[in-house]
């Protein structure tokens, strides 16, 4: 069965090139120990509010909502980051991890700190449904 590993990190919205920068290299180095994807999402801020999941007889007032700046514990020159990567099972997840944290590519030492590590939310899962739409063609955009 599946196993996702899920990541949610505050990132000075200045950083965001490099932040890009950092998740290429990441999937690269994640691919070679057996990772199957990866996705990575840059919060859109614009995008819609809370109330707009919940059907008309459900929903509150927007602030009453838990936002994804809250959980991410964003600072005002923040903004969020949702990422998850996709491995065959957990056993292939924990030997990946392992030679994906002491992979070189993967040691930053002096570089710029792209974000703050110590605050990135991170938990592994495991699948309960996934269901994907028949091809759609012209609808899909590459990332």
């Amino acid at each position: 069965m599946a196993y996702i590993d899920c990541f949610l990190a505050p990132v000075p919205r200045a950083n965001r090139a490099a932040y890009e920068a950092l998740a290429r290299i990441s999937w690269d180095v994640l691919k070679d120990h057996g990772a199957l994807a990866v996705t990575e999402c840059w919060l859109d801020e614009g995008g819609p509010d809370a109330a707009s999941y919940h059907g008309a007889d459900a929903r509150r007032e927007a602030a009453s909502y838990a936002s994804f700046f809250g959980a991410a514990g964003a600072k005002d020159d923040e903004t969020v980051v949702l990422s998850w990567v996709e491995w065959p099972d957990k056993a292939a997840r924990d030997a990946g991890m392992d030679k994906v944290t002491s992979d070189p590519r993967m040691q930053f030492g002096d570089g710029p700190m792209v974000f703050d590590g110590a605050r990135l939310v991170a938990g592994g899962f495991l699948p309960m449904l996934r269901r994907t739409a028949p091809d759609q063609g012209s609808r899909a955009r590459p990332a």
